[in-house]
């Protein structure tokens, strides 16, 4: 009976193969940041060409991603709205589609302070008695609301940290496009995780000691220091965004897919490795379908009572699940917040020597906030051989650096060609045999003698390094050829499928 039902998931899950590969041809729109890039005072970025699919590793990469979350998180879009909202507020909505539903407050009479989106819903809590205790209550309205409009969503707002730092770096979200762009990382996705991570501030601090743009740990940024020729502020965002990029480029090569990709930076990669791994159990081949696979089930086995089953989902918990969803849910708030906000030039200049902020202020006339948004590190003054951030070019300051602001180097294109076209495979990334591949990268990005190249350099040097000394290849090796692990799944199978058939297919609550 267990061989039948294996094989019969596998059937499954060959099917939505199936369906991911027939929704890769159906078009999705791509957010050519090009277009984009006039500044407020009339400059233009370096243009970028227009993306193919055919012959462009990024646009295939996107385009697959897009359609594969269509196929398996068909409400992602529900996130855009979760952190726009103020914070305390409930938000529920459609895991069909995304579209908002209502918002309910943390605090107060749900029947009569509800803002409904969807007014033709407000009927389903008339003459309802709900619960006083406010995660009792949010169950109660999601099976109401799934009663009248299908699989629903519903997660506490986030938006106090977008909110309070659009109008102050807002404007820098064009230029930070260009930087992610400049290393094959789509702009929307890759400027989606800051939102998530930080809401575009530099300096933001988590409880667990990760820093600035995209939440890498303190000891990443002093690691990824001891590799890079020049000093990383790290809490200046547009010293942090070409490494927030590369870094999500070497692992969407990695893995083929921004999806697991970005899941490695909120779990690790032993995690994902893990989901993968779990995903081939479940018969799935592409890399995609493999990586939500398990991580579904990975959220169901979770559930289940107890801990019976923590072998198999270990430390991937419910914001692991949820995390590339709510990247690519943001990716609608990067769009419109380009297009809402009046864009302004960085200019960027490599100091010399040590320049104080009393001297950039005398030498610009600029206030000293102002000289702060643009450099928001800056305490006293700049270190030598670091970067000043400005609104314009101050020759004095050291020589331009601003790699974004000028068309790549043919050098650097082919190399980065050449790299984004590698062979994906975790497996065989983690695998030392692997490293005489990524050090001729290493060397070649470093040869192009652009700034781009050595900061493309010095994060694979950091890659290789959090690759080939940690104990991640051997734990997933154990992983994958574990019978215990095997049977555990088989088990877990048999188990949810029974109260699916008890209580009916139902959607789980989306919570982080």
């Amino acid at each position: 009976m267990l061989k039948h039902i294996i094989r019969t998931r596998s059937i499954r899950a060959k099917a939505i193969l199936t369906l991911v590969a027939l929704a890769t041809t159906i078009p999705v729109a791509a957010w050519n940041v090009a277009t984009r890039r006039a500044t407020a005072h009339g400059a233009t970025l370096a243009p970028a060409p227009a993306p193919s699919a055919a012959d462009n590793p990024v646009e295939a990469r996107r385009r697959a991603d897009f359609a594969a979350m269509q196929t398996f998180r068909p409400g992602y879009a529900f996130w855009q709205h979760v952190f726009t909202i103020p914070d305390h507020s409930i938000a529920f909505g459609s895991a069909v589609d995304g579209r908002l539903l209502a918002t309910f407050p943390a605090k107060g009479d749900w029947t009569r302070q509800a803002v409904w989106t969807d007014p033709t819903l407000a009927y389903i809590l008339e003459g309802q008695r709900l619960s006083r205790k406010l995660s009792e209550r949010r169950e109660q309205v999601t099976l109401l609301l799934e009663r009248a409009a299908g699989p629903v969503l519903q997660n506490s707002t986030r938006g106090d940290a977008l909110l309070r730092n659009v109008r102050r770096y807002g404007p820098f979200l064009a230029e930070w496009s260009a930087i992610y762009e400049r290393f094959g990382v789509p702009a929307e996705i890759g400027l989606a995780q800051v939102i998530l991570e930080s809401g575009m501030n530099g300096t933001r601090r988590s409880e667990a000691n990760a820093v600035g743009f995209c939440q890498w740990l303190h000891r990443n940024w002093k690691r990824l220091n001891y590799f890079s020729p020049t000093p990383i502020e790290g809490l200046n965002q547009t010293t942090q965004a070409p490494y927030c990029a590369a870094y999500l480029s070497v692992l969407a090569t990695k893995y083929g897919s921004f999806i697991p990709a970005l899941s490695e930076h909120n779990a690790g990669g032993t995690n994902v490795g893990r989901t993968l791994i779990n995903g081939e159990h479940l018969g799935a081949g592409d890399v995609r379908a493999r990586y939500f696979l398990g991580s579904k089930l990975a959220r169901d086995l979770r559930a289940l009572p107890g801990r019976q089953y923590a072998h198999v989902y270990r430390s991937y918990g419910p914001r692991s699940f949820l995390y590339a969803e709510m990247v690519f849910g943001n990716t609608f708030n990067v769009k419109s917040l380009i297009a809402s906000t009046p864009q302004i030039s960085i200019y960027a200049m490599r100091t010399p020597r040590a320049i104080s902020l009393a001297e950039i202020i005398r030498r610009t006339s600029l206030p000293a906030d102002e000289v702060r948004r643009f450099n928001p590190a800056l305490v006293e003054r700049v270190p030598a051989q670091a970067t000043l951030y400005l609104p314009s070019y101050v020759s004095e300051f050291g020589p331009d650096v601003a790699f974004w602001r000028r068309s790549s180097s043919p050098s650097y294109v082919v190399v980065l060609d050449d790299f984004m076209r590698l062979e994906a495979g975790a497996e065989r990334w983690d695998d030392p045999a692997f490293a005489p591949v990524l050090s001729d990268f290493k060397r070649r990005f470093r040869e192009t003698n652009t700034e781009e190249g050595g900061v493309m350099a010095t994060v694979l040097a950091y890659a290789m390094d959090q690759s080939y000394t940690s104990s991640r290849r051997t734990l997933l090796s154990e992983f994958r050829n574990s019978a215990r692990v095997r049977r555990l799944i088989e088990r877990g199978m048999l188990e949810l499928d029974a109260m699916r058939d008890a209580q009916g297919v139902r959607v789980a609550a989306a919570t982080f």
